[in-house]
């Protein structure tokens, strides 16, 4: 499994997230990649991110919104 994580260069959820991902491998007892991005807003539009924190799980957003922006 990968976990690919983003967060705007502004977003202070980094900590919290880290800890639930590892929370949540532990008590399922999964291994996964988890990788963390600080990106800036407009590598977020080119990758069609909506906002921050954006969970990718294998690919795909695990909480796909219909937002504009990436805050």
């Amino acid at each position: 499994m990968r976990i690919e994580c983003y967060l705007s260069l502004g977003c202070g959820a980094e900590e919290g997230l880290r800890e639930n991902i590892k929370k949540a491998l532990e008590k399922e007892g999964t291994k996964a990649d988890v990788i963390f991005y600080r990106i800036k807003d407009e590598e977020a539009q080119v990758f069609g991110l909506r906002g921050s924190p954006s969970v990718l799980i294998n690919g795909k957003d695990i909480e796909p919104q219909e937002i504009s922006g990436f805050s």
